[in-house]
């Protein structure tokens, strides 16, 4: 291996992303050694051992939609305010259509690379594209997935631009995950004392993003990263995934392992919600450990934000939730503020709630 002076990342990143032939493009290829530019630091990678036994007795919460509203209501005010993740079962979609939009992100991912490097092109902040990491020249080491991106609201794609192979899937998918989002807005802004239409109203749901995202098989994963440990900047998300495990939630100092249950979404808060809030809702550190299996883990994230912001292009906490005795306590902001946070660097934790914290 050459010295670290005569070691040139950048030359080496922008030679593997101009090849196009994505993350498991280089698993299946039988590499038996990661590229340099995909090891994460020893800081990094000594968490990744030290918390691997985090205890199999806890567990993110298990909320049932379909019991008396009051109870779930109380049940994911508690479980986003203490975990900032849950899961919900019986939430309105079928197993089977849970399934198949796994099958469908799965057959994309297993076409031949030149048939998604059509793809890889591209705005990471419209339309659809394929790509290994929307931070892989700004972050400081790369992680071990692929992603299929489709921005599905506010302006959708041309129904044609999405693949074939998973095109009916994607559309009938962003449906399904804005209906369970849209129920979980509504308990979650009844938990805050307002009305259940609030976050609707202030179009909470209406900016889409969703990412079909492939962790193929990763020969040495004790050296690099699904995803790195980060929080998300957007209002929620809800996650569907297969059976492969690796995601794992930060709760206290300790790492825990999250293991979905048999058509179960997961559900998480994120930084602006935990923002409106006023900090009731909590947006926690959540990462995915590179895969060490043979087959793929599979991962359907939808990410939902808002469109309508205040005449001034500002945002903060709720006014609603405000009172002497509970005063702000992070600082109004603008909208470019926040859009220049997400897109200057690589994903992290908590950034910009560390930025506009009073």
């Amino acid at each position: 291996m050459a010295s670290a002076a005569d070691y040139d990342r950048m030359s080496k990143v922008k030679e593997f992303d101009e090849s196009k032939m994505g993350v498991k493009g280089l698993s299946d290829s039988g590499i038996t050694t990661i590229p340099r530019f995909f090891i994460h630091p020893p800081q990094t990678l000594s968490q990744l051992k030290s918390s691997s036994s985090s205890s199999s007795s806890i567990q993110i919460p298990v909320i049932d939609l379909s019991d008396h509203r009051s109870k779930v209501v109380d049940q994911i005010r508690v479980a986003c305010k203490t975990w900032g993740f849950f899961q919900v079962i019986n939430h309105g979609v079928a197993m089977s259509v849970l399934e198949q939009t796994i099958n469908a992100i799965k057959a994309f991912h297993d076409q031949p690379p030149q048939e998604k490097a059509k793809l890889y092109v591209g705005d990471e902040k419209r339309g659809v594209r394929f790509a290994v990491n929307n931070d892989l020249y700004r972050s400081e080491a790369a992680t071990w997935h692929d992603h299929l991106q489709v921005w599905m609201a506010p302006e959708p794609p041309e129904v044609e631009q999405i693949p074939e192979i998973c095109r009916r899937e994607v559309v009938a998918w962003d449906l399904h995950g804005k209906n369970v989002a849209e129920s979980v807005m509504e308990l979650l802004s009844e938990g805050l004392g307002l009305e259940p239409g609030k976050f609707k109203e202030l179009t909470f749901s209406e900016h889409r993003l969703l990412a079909g995202i492939c962790y193929p098989h990763c020969p040495q994963p004790d050296l690099t990263m699904g995803i790195a440990s980060h929080t998300d900047s957007v209002v929620l998300t809800v996650l569907l995934q297969n059976h492969v495990p690796g995601l794992q939630v930060k709760h206290g100092d300790e790492w825990v392992d999250v293991k979905p249950v048999p058509g179960g979404l997961i559900i998480n808060a994120g930084d602006f919600l935990q923002i409106v809030s006023n900090g009731e809702y909590q947006s926690i550190q959540h990462r995915v450990l590179a895969n060490p299996y043979k087959e793929p883990r599979i991962s359907i994230v939808m990410f939902f934000n808002l469109i309508k912001w205040k005449e001034s292009d500002s945002y903060g906490p709720l006014p609603e939730l405000l009172s002497p005795e509970k005063p702000a306590i992070y600082r109004n902001f603008t909208k470019q503020e926040y859009l220049d946070n997400i897109y200057s660097k690589g994903l992290n934790s908590k950034s910009f709630i560390q930025k506009i914290t009073i």
